[in-house]
């Protein structure tokens, strides 16, 4: 006779503990990213000493060809009218031996012969070749031209503004490559094999920063922002499970190490311990990482609004008020205090100015084109900046004004390339803005609200640990990061190996299962 079949209770007293939920949640978690948060480890350090390759401004002014306003015959507002634009800045530059204004147009640099006015329509293959290798300023090196690039590629995926790019390779001993803009004719970025080497080590690791993925912009974004919201997710119930596991009293026998504070052995021993030192700061890195990428856009940008912009420069932006004389004669007069290679027509209070750094010394002057008998200056008057500072914000009271001759908590540069003095104004609006004045270039270079003080904190401040008291002290701001960012890489590759071996034990149990069943 068939016994009955016994119907088993559910067992909700196991299926609804926390600590289960807990455990399992970490482990899988930790399994699926224990790799990426090691790479995200090593990579920060390399990340600290070398980041994306870079063309620096003073070198790209220094390889430009020599500034030559004797054949230009059109107005910089005829040559705006050549493309209908209405820019807010103008260069004017060299492109070979021909002058060129160049302005930003409809999200893209857009140029335009200065004596002919004629549209720049690009660089055949050899003037490409030709700009590339002035630039190398080796006659010997051999020069190849690679390939017109209309799309963007590892080192080029931001300079969407200056496509198409020439590539264009000097067979010297640095392997390096100079990219050519076909819109400004002139060298945007430059590469060599160290720089692409540290940088695949460093930022591309870093940020996963590959072509094909880096290029479906919300597709990077998200995927980022979720992996950054489960590693802070996977982060914190570790913390909580360690601490619960964590027996002071030694209350924990085990087989070979007899008493012990952990129930863990092995790697998994040296994973709770390295958890509980440095799983705040893992956090806090993932945290902040997340924060760096502006997810659910909590928070407005550090750029001036248009409003704010246009009330210090005085819009429109006036090119008719430029004649060819009086360009010249202002270059002219610049011309005897630098010696620049470019000139940028700017304007502050609706009166527009010619602007020029001298290649050598890095110094910058100023002239105003419509009245250069008043002379070359190094800045606008501090009243004239200060004026400018109330006009920003019409609607809002100043509650101070302050020339800060030092970098504070917001405006800061360890390279200290970020210019000084700097007028930094605040408001009593609702946002408490306070604006930050070059009076080198008559410009609000930044703007901080309250939410953007908060997430500079919350940001830079956890991610980068640039804190004033540590921030500037060097070498110990480097050995804090590494050490920390050691403690965190022991926390990831601890669970390395333990990972591999339970999902092989997983991934036996269907052949086991279907060897059982064969068996039947």
């Amino acid at each position: 006779m068939t016994q009955p079949r016994v119907q088993r209770p559910l067992r909700w007293n196991v299926w609804c503990d926390w600590r289960r939920w807990l455990v399992y949640t970490h482990r899988w978690l930790g399994i699926a990213g224990g790799l990426l948060f090691a790479v995200w480890f090593v990579s920060g350090i390399v990340l600290m000493y070398a980041g994306m390759p870079e063309l620096t401004e003073s070198k790209r002014l220094q390889r430009l060809p020599v500034l030559d306003l004797s054949l230009v015959s059109v107005a910089p507002g005829a040559a705006a009218a050549v493309v209908g634009a209405s820019p807010s800045e103008m260069v004017v530059a060299m492109v070979g031996s021909r002058p060129v204004y160049r302005f930003p147009h409809a999200g893209r640099w857009t140029t335009v012969y200065a004596d002919t006015g004629e549209l720049f329509a690009g660089l055949t293959t050899e003037e490409a070749v030709a700009v590339a290798k002035r630039f190398g300023r080796d006659p010997a090196v051999t020069v190849e031209y690679d390939r017109l690039l209309t799309g963007p590629d590892q080192w080029t995926l931001q300079a969407a503004s200056y496509r198409p790019l020439h590539r264009v390779t000097l067979r010297d001993e640095n392997g390096t490559e100079v990219y050519v803009s076909n819109r400004t004719g002139q060298p945007m970025l430059e590469t060599t094999s160290s720089t692409r080497g540290w940088a695949y080590a460093g930022a591309v690791l870093h940020w996963l920063y590959f072509t094909p993925f880096r290029q479906h912009g919300d597709v990077w974004l998200y995927s980022l922002i979720w992996l950054s919201i489960l590693g802070c997710f996977g982060t914190l119930t570790g913390l909580v499970w360690g601490i619960w596991r964590l027996s002071p009293r030694h209350r924990y026998r085990l087989r070979l190490e007899g008493r012990s504070v952990t129930p863990y052995s092995g790697l998994m021993k040296w994973h709770h311990y390295s958890g509980l030192v440095f799983g705040l700061v893992t956090f806090t890195w993932i945290l902040s990482g997340c924060l760096s990428l502006e997810p659910f856009a909590w928070h407005p940008g550090t750029a001036p609004t248009p409003e704010q912009e246009a009330a210090v420069v005085g819009a429109p932006f006036r090119l008719d008020a430029v004649s060819v004389d009086a360009l010249r004669q202002s270059a002219a007069l610049l011309g005897a205090s630098v010696a620049a290679r470019e000139l940028e027509i700017v304007q502050f209070r609706g009166r527009l100015y010619l602007i020029g750094q001298d290649v050598e010394t890095g110094r910058q002057r100023l002239i105003s084109i419509q009245r250069p008998s008043d002379g070359v200056r190094e800045r606008f008057a501090a009243e004239d900046v200060l004026e400018a500072g109330h006009r920003a914000m019409p609607r809002a009271s100043v509650v101070d004004a302050v020339w800060l001759q030092e970098y504070d908590a917001y405006y800061y540069d360890r390279s200290n390339t970020r210019r000084l003095p700097v007028l930094r104004v605040r408001y009593d609006d609702a946002a408490q803005t306070w604006l930050y004045l070059d009076p080198f270039r008559g410009a609000i270079v930044r703007k901080e609200v309250l939410l953007t003080r908060i997430n500079r904190w919350l940001y830079h401040g956890l991610h980068s640990l640039d804190f004033p008291f540590l921030y500037y002290q060097r070498p110990l701001w480097d050995v804090v990061v590494i050490v920390l960012s050691l403690g965190g890489l022991i926390l990831s590759v601890t669970t390395l190996l333990p990972a591999w071996r339970r999902l092989r034990r997983h991934g036996r149990r269907p052949q086991r299962y279907s060897a059982a069943r064969s068996r039947r």
